[in-house]
Order: C-alpha cells, then structure tokens, then sequence
C-alpha cells in the first residue's frame, strides 16, 4: 500500500488524517514541520504522496515543495491550506503541487483527492520493460537485454507485429499483408530471409524468434 506523508504544525489534524488512513489500508509517516519532514526524507522516508500544511512557522509549505522539485524530487504533493484565494493557488501549483484541499475539510475530500493524485501518477509514471526484446514506443529504437540494436524498418515491423503479440504464430501471409501490403510483391521466401537477418541481430534473442511448418513465426518473452 502507498506511504502518505503528512506534514502539518497542528497535531490534531496530524492525528485524525493519520488514524482515518491507516483504517484505509494506506501507511502513514508523520512530521511536526517541513525541517522534520525532509530530515526524515533524507534519511530514507520515501513517500509516495505528501499531504503538505501551507502555512508552518520557519519554512512554509511552499518552500518546502519548491526545494523538493530543486532536489528532482517528483513526489506528489497536495496541499492542505487555508490560502483557497486565486494568487495562493496559482503560488501553490507554481511551486508544484498536484493538487489542494481546503481547510476546513472532509476526510471523505482527502481520501478522494488522494486516490486521484496516486491514480494519475501511476499512469503517467513509465514502467520499466524487463523484456529479453522491447521496443521503444517513443524511439521506434529496439533493443535486447536493455542493448539498442539497430534494424531496417522491414525488421523492425515484424519485430514491432510478433512482439505486440509474444506467443502467437503469424503465417508468412499475415506477416506480408502486416509489413508490405499491397504495395510490393514479396514471395514466402522473401519473408524468410528477413526473418534470418533478424534473428541473427538478436543475437543472444535470437532463439526467442521461432518458426513452425505450417503455422509460421512468433516471439517468446519468457526468457
């Protein structure tokens, strides 16, 4: 379950978000002031989401936001804060935020803002391709074990079509009809040389590239 931080001067307000989360399932690290709160950051607290009071004696919570981004520290923060006026926000989402709630709130408001701030981080957060073949969506770049491995871009849409689909077989018609269309004449065998041109700079991959009489070609990731 996610770690909240909760960073507030009040310790009522401490008290209460921290019991009604852990009833949610959620973990939960608590901090008097931001001094407290990055002393235990830097000591290998890490949170996934920051509920962070505004107005703190010494460093405010918008300082605090402002030296977590500095740092490249991309936790999520929502603010909790009496400021709802338009200057203060628009200060607040300046300095980083991913959203606010006002004092005085519900907790129902909260756990709400919380589950939408940690659902669009998680979808906007990349996750890491352990797959023996990737491919780089953004790149068009392929790679094996994490090796960028450069191909013509006939090899790179079959690779692009076996592995959008790992363990199906494509029959050299489907993989014509996928690749060249209509628009050129490419015989079986032609679909076969490529193939050998491919597994052969997939190197230590290449047996994840397999062929079957009769069904035709796929790709195992299960290596």
């Amino acid at each position: 379950m996610a770690l909240i931080m909760i960073v507030d001067d009040e310790l009522d307000i401490r008290e209460i978000l921290s019991f009604n989360l852990e009833a949610e399932g959620f973990d939960v690290a608590s901090a008097a002031s931001a001094e407290e709160a990055l002393t235990m950051m830097a000591s290998g607290t890490r949170p996934d989401l920051i509920l962070l009071d505004v107005m703190m004696e010494h460093m405010s919570g918008f300082d605090m936001a402002r030296h977590l981004r500095n740092d490249g520290n991309t936790t999520p923060i929502i603010f909790l804060t009496a400021l709802a006026d338009e200057p203060n926000l628009l200060q607040g989402f300046g300095t980083g935020a991913d959203d606010y709630v006002s004092k005085p709130f519900s907790f129902s408001t909260v756990l709400a803002r919380i589950r939408a701030v940690l659902r669009r981080s998680s979808q906007s957060t990349p996750q890491p391709d352990n797959r023996p073949i990737s491919i780089d969506p953004a790149t068009g770049i392929a790679s094996v074990y994490g090796i960028p491995t450069e191909l013509t871009r006939k090899e790179l849409m079959i690779l692009q079509l076996l592995c959008d689909n790992p363990g199906t077989y494509f029959s050299r018609e489907a993989i014509i009809e996928h690749v060249w269309g209509d628009t050129a004449y490419i015989c079986d065998r032609g679909v076969d040389v490529h193939i050998a041109r491919l597994r052969k700079k997939l190197g230590p991959a290449a047996s994840l590239l397999r062929g079957k009489t009769g069904f035709g070609y796929r790709i195992e990731q299960n290596q």
